[in-house]
């Protein structure tokens, strides 16, 4: 089996939280994902945007809230499955987050997406559209 590129230590995805990360999809742009713990020592990663309000990150780079094994958007309180990503409450219910193809092999986990390439663990040197604030918005 091909390994693919090794992105950070299991060690290093928090049981309770997120590792940010970011990728490089084939048109060059730089892509978070979030490498959560599922069961059975698996990992997980998911694009790091709620799919309600896409410029919403589920972690803005000091973890992603956790609850009963779900990932939790702070700003609508929707909740995702860490296993399928699949959304069961909150405002984008029945929606499932993007995933990048990841596996964990001797300690690690590592990137088996042939859709993107691993460019660092953290967060995207991409320029944020900073003109709207989400926390503002009025739910019309």
């Amino acid at each position: 089996m091909d390994t693919g590129t090794r992105m950070a230590a299991v060690a290093d995805v928090p049981t309770d939280s997120s590792l940010l990360v970011t990728l490089r999809n084939a048109a060059g742009e730089e892509v978070e994902f979030l490498l959560v713990r599922t069961g059975g020592g698996d990992v997980s990663a998911w694009r790091n945007e709620c799919p309600h309000w896409t410029d919403v990150r589920l972690d803005a780079g000091d973890g992603a809230t956790m609850r009963n094994d779900a990932l939790v958007c702070g700003t609508h309180g929707a909740t995702f499955d860490c296993e399928s990503g699949y959304c069961d409450f909150g405002p984008p219910e029945g929606a499932t987050l993007d995933a990048a193809e990841v596996a964990v092999a001797d300690g690690a986990v590592h990137l088996v997406d042939d859709g993107y390439d691993f460019v660092r663990v953290g967060e995207s040197d991409a320029e944020r559209d900073l003109s709207t604030n989400p926390g503002e918005r009025l739910g019309f």
